[in-house]
C-alpha cells in the first residue's frame, strides 16, 4: 500500500475510532479473552489482554489498526502463548459469505487484478497487458449476494432454535464488514464443545454425512413407512416438504424413489442436501482458538463496520455499516463496476482523477481500485 493511501486510511479510521467510540465494547468476560491486532502494512500483534472499554480505546487511538480481534474463546491466561493459555470455553461462532454460495451474479460484479503489473481487469483468463495468469480477485457485492446470505443466516437460526433449542435472546447476528454475516450463539450449553464436537455440528447444520439408509432406502430393501414425512421436525421434515412438495404427493413419489434405486436416491440427496442445508464455513465454526473481528470496528477489506443486525430483513449494509466521514477527498481511480454505498451510485472509473466522499474512497482504497491523488 502507499504511504499516501496509507496515511488517508490511518486518518479516517482514527476519527471513526473517536467519533463511534460507543460502537466499540468489549465483550463480556473481556478479562478471559485473548485481543489482536493489525496495523497497515504490518503483522498481527495477538496475545493481548484487555480489560475494559478504556483499555481498548486507549489502544485504538495509539494504534491506528486496521483491524481488531477478539477471541470467542476463555482462556485462564490470555496473554500466554497458546499451548499455556488454560482454555475454558468458548462461544460458538457461524460465519456466511456470499463468496461460498456460489451464486450467478459473482461474475457480473469480481474484479481481477494482475499480481505481476496490477492492471484490474474483468479477464480471469490473462492480463491483456504483461500476459501473466496470477491474479487476485476482488468483489463488490451486490444486493443479491447480501440478500442470498440474509437467507442462509435465517435458515441457520431456524435449525438452531427448532433443532438446538437455542433462546433467539442468546442469537446475535453481525454483518461482517466485507461480504456475510458473523452469528454469535452465547450462554449456550454448546459453550464447553471442542474442536471435534462443534465440527459435527457443523456437518449438521450444513446436512451434510447423511447417508440413503437413515432416510428409509437400502440398496437391498426399503420400507415406505421409514421415509420422511411432513410433520417430522428437524432436517426429516424439511426434507419432506423441499421432495415432496405436499402431503397428497408423498405416496407417489416414495413408490418412485424405491423404484430408481440406491444410486438415484444417492444423488436427489445430494441435491436436496446442497440445496436446503445451511452455506456456513465449517473451519470457522470448529475453531476454538480463533480471534474474531470486533464487533464495532472496521474492516480493513473494506472501510465499512462490522455491526449488530438489530432487523436482519430491513439491515443494509451498505448504508448502515458505512460509517466513515463524508469529506471530500480526491483520487485516481480504477473501477470497472458501479457500487452503492449510502444510497449514492459511485462509478464505474477508468483511470481517472476524481472527488468522492472519504467513504466512498475508503471502499475503493481498501480494495485496490483507487489511490490518493
Amino acid at each position: 500500500m502507499k504511504e499516501t493511501d496509507k496515511e488517508f486510511l490511518q486518518n479516517s479510521f482514527k476519527k471513526f475510532y473517536f467519533e463511534h467510540s460507543n460502537l466499540i465494547r468489549v465483550p463480556d468476560r473481556a478479562p478471559e479473552r485473548e485481543f489482536g491486532f493489525q496495523k497497515f502494512n504490518s503483522g498481527m500483534n495477538r496475545h493481548i489482554s484487555i480489560k475494559d472499554d478504556k483499555e481498548l480505546h486507549l489502544l485504538l487511538m495509539q494504534n491506528i489498526p486496521s483491524d481488531v480481534y477478539c477471541s470467542n474463546a476463555y482462556y485462564s491466561f490470555p496473554t500466554s502463548p497458546m499451548n499455556e493459555k488454560d482454555w475454558k470455553e468458548a462461544d460458538l461462532i457461524f460465519d456466511i459469505d456470499a463468496k461460498d454460495l456460489n451464486l450467478s451474479c459473482r461474475g457480473s460484479h469480481t474484479i481481477s487484478i494482475c499480481n505481476q503489473c496490477k492492471k484490474i481487469t474483468q479477464d480471469f483468463v490473462h492480463c491483456s497487458n504483461c500476459n501473466s495468469s496470477k491474479f487476485e480477485k476482488k468483489s463488490l457485492p451486490c444486493n443479491n449476494c447480501m440478500n442470498s446470505s440474509k437467507k442462509e443466516v435465517s435458515k441457520l437460526i431456524e435449525v438452531l432454535e427448532e433443532d438446538f433449542g437455542v433462546i433467539k435472546e442468546n442469537i446475535y447476528v453481525y454483518f461482517s464488514g466485507n461480504e456475510g454475516f458473523h452469528v454469535y450463539v452465547f450462554n449456550s450449553e454448546f459453550q464447553t464443545l471442542g474442536s471435534r464436537e462443534r465440527s459435527d455440528l457443523a456437518d449438521y447444520i450444513m446436512f451434510k454425512g447423511i447417508i440413503p439408509e437413515t432416510y428409509g432406502l437400502w440398496k437391498f430393501k426399503s420400507d415406505k413407512n421409514l421415509f420422511p414425512d411432513f410433520d417430522q421436525k428437524g432436517w426429516r421434515g424439511r426434507f419432506s416438504k423441499e421432495v415432496f412438495g405436499s402431503k397428497s404427493k408423498r405416496p407417489k413419489i416414495v413408490s418412485q424413489l424405491i423404484k430408481n434405486g440406491y444410486s438415484s436416491f444417492q444423488k436427489t440427496f445430494d441435491e436436496v442436501s446442497e440445496k436446503i442445508g445451511v452455506k456456513i464455513d465449517p473451519n470457522v465454526t470448529m475453531d476454538i482458538h480463533r480471534i474474531f473481528r470486533l464487533p464495532g470496528s472496521i474492516n480493513s477489506k473494506s472501510g465499512l463496520a462490522k455491526i449488530l443486525c438489530k432487523d436482519l430483513k430491513e439491515f443494509d449494509p451498505y448504508s448502515q455499516s458505512c460509517l466513515i466521514n463524508e469529506d471530500s477527498v480526491e483520487v485516481k481511480a480504477n473501477c470497472p463496476i458501479q457500487f452503492k454505498l449510502k444510497n449514492k451510485k459511485f462509478g464505474p472509473y477508468n483511470d481517472e482523477i476524481i472527488t468522492i466522499p472519504s467513504y466512498a474512497a475508503a471502499y475503493m482504497i481498501c480494495k485496490n481500485f483507487a489511490t490518493i491523488s
